[in-house]
Order: structure tokens, then sequence, then C-alpha cells
């Protein structure tokens, strides 16, 4: 069987919206093999979810429209899926399903793609670049799509800091949390954002972790989604006096994320789990660093 491996991803980082993202050492993997006909879906999974296990799975219906776009007919598959990235969380999962029904589906055709192409259907398919790319390429990526093409660079994010993912036992649906932004925004608006997104992917280049918590700052998305995440400002707040660099929602949401240096992540996680363990929502705290390789075809059997 084939084997895929895909990471989790955080988007929309500070004012990165639609367009920044970085992928992180927590893992959905995928099985897939060739059957005469039809569709075999076995599901491995620790959330309550119900997922798809016919032909609307979207793992499955990315793969056919992979052979659709090929000029070539869908084969019989049967498939194991097996999800350790939290859904519905802002975390990347669908994207995750997307980018690992294209890297099968390619490997059962033969590879007649490259990494590069699958990356441009990805993001085409989710309709922005900033989960799919850094699920494709690992660390941080920076993309822009357009109708056409997607062009993306992907940063080398250093080895001490760490992402501090806070996930709350609800969920926040994209299309919900889409649906509580404004239609038109100020130029003071705009020009606040492009100037922190371009502090963002510069200080990181430089390694100047002072300037992150201004960097993530963002009028066009956080504003308006925090009456979703229910104590947000709060947690920031307290990750924030806990040694969080800097903070801000990933994706869509419900997950609130903390970059954290790794001099400060034994004291931060000490502090935070004492404060999450007080507060509704069963909120779950993980430290992870990003995920340098990004999605990968681990065995081939």
């Amino acid at each position: 069987m084939i084997q895929v491996r895909v990471p989790a991803t955080s988007a929309n980082m500070g004012p990165g919206f639609d367009s920044i993202g970085v992928a992180l050492q927590l893992y959905n993997r995928l099985w897939v093999e060739e059957i005469p006909s039809g569709v075999q879906i076995e599901l491995r999974k620790k959330q309550a979810i119900e997922i798809p296990t016919d032909e609307t799975n979207l793992i499955y219906q990315t793969m056919c429209r992979f052979y659709e776009t090929i000029g070539r007919p869908m084969p019989g598959v049967h498939m194991i899926q097996e999800d350790d990235i939290p859904m519905v969380r802002g975390l990347g999962s669908s994207a995750a399903c997307i980018v690992g029904g294209l890297l099968a589906a390619n490997e059962l055709a033969g590879r007649p793609c490259s990494k590069e192409e699958l990356a441009v259907m990805a993001a085409q398919m989710e309709g922005h670049p900033d989960n799919s790319n850094p699920a494709f390429f690992g660390s941080m990526v920076v993309g822009a799509l357009d109708e056409k093409n997607m062009k993306h660079v992907r940063l080398e994010l250093p080895d001490d800091l760490f992402f501090a993912i806070m996930v709350p036992n609800f969920p926040v649906s994209t299309e919900m949390a889409r649906g509580v932004l404004p239609s038109a925004y100020s130029r003071g608006d705009v020009v606040f954002n492009v100037s922190r997104a371009a502090l963002l992917v510069a200080s990181l280049m430089a390694g100047k972790y002072e300037n992150l918590e201004m960097a993530m700052e963002d009028r066009i998305h956080q504003p308006y989604r925090k009456e979703l995440i229910p104590h947000m400002e709060e947690i920031f707040a307290k990750a924030k006096e806990s040694g969080a660099t800097a903070c801000y929602l990933s994706g869509a949401g419900s997950t609130l994320m903390a970059m954290v240096t790794k001099d400060k992540a034994d004291t931060f996680r000490e502090q935070m789990s004492a404060y999450f363990a007080a507060l509704p929502d069963g909120w779950q705290l993980m430290l992870l660093q990003a995920d340098m390789e990004g999605a990968a075809v681990v065995t081939e059997a």
C-alpha cells in the first residue's frame, strides 16, 4: 500500500489572512491501494466527528478530481484514513485531506505531476494557499493565488521556536467564521495589515523575535472572530504573561496559537496548563515545533 503523511497547518498567521501558514508536527496518515472497482474506506480516528466512508469522503473526491484533471478514469481504491489533526478547529484538517488525496492519487497514477503542480491544484480546490502550501512544503510558507497561478516562498524557521496549540472542545466552521467578516475595509486597516505582514516575514527571517508581538497584530479577521471564541483575549493575555512571544487565531478558529521560544517553553506549559484546568470548554495544550518536511510518501509496498 502507498502510505502518505500530511502535517497539520496553522494559517492566517496574524495579519497573513489567506496567505501565510506554518506546518506543525502533528499528522494525518493515509494508506491507499488499487482494487478492481469501487471504494472501500476504513477510518482510524480519535474524534467523535463523523467522517464519510463512501464516495462523499473528501479524500476520495480529491482523488477523483485529480484523475479527471489528468484525463484518466478513477480506479477502484481501498483507503485507510488515520486522523490525529483535530477537525473543524483551524488546524488544516480539510487541507490535509486534499493534500493527502492528491499525493496518493499522483502515486497511484505513476507520478504524472510534480509537487509544485499538485500544490497549485490544492490551492485552487481550497480557494486560498495558506493551509495547503505548508502542508505540501513544510515550515512557514507565504503564498498568493490568482485565477491561473499560485506563487509561494518557503521560509526556514529556527528550531528554538515552538508553537503552542490551544484547542477547545468546540468547533468554529469556516463558513461561520467568514460570515462575521465585513465586505470592505478602510484604507487604514489595509495599511495596518500590510505593514504587519511584511514585518512578520522580515522578523522571522532575521530572527528578531522582539518584533513578533506587533507583527502578529491584525485588523482583517481576528477582531471580528473573537466573539466566536470565548475568553480569547484573556487567554492571549495569560499566554503573554506566561512567556509567549506572540499570539494569534489559528485559521478560522477555534484553536488559538502562541509562539514560544525554547527557553520559556517549560514555564509556559506549566502555567498555561494550570490556567486551562480552571477554564471551561475543555482546553487542551500542545507545544509543537514546525514540521520541516511537509507531506510525504512514507512507504510503498
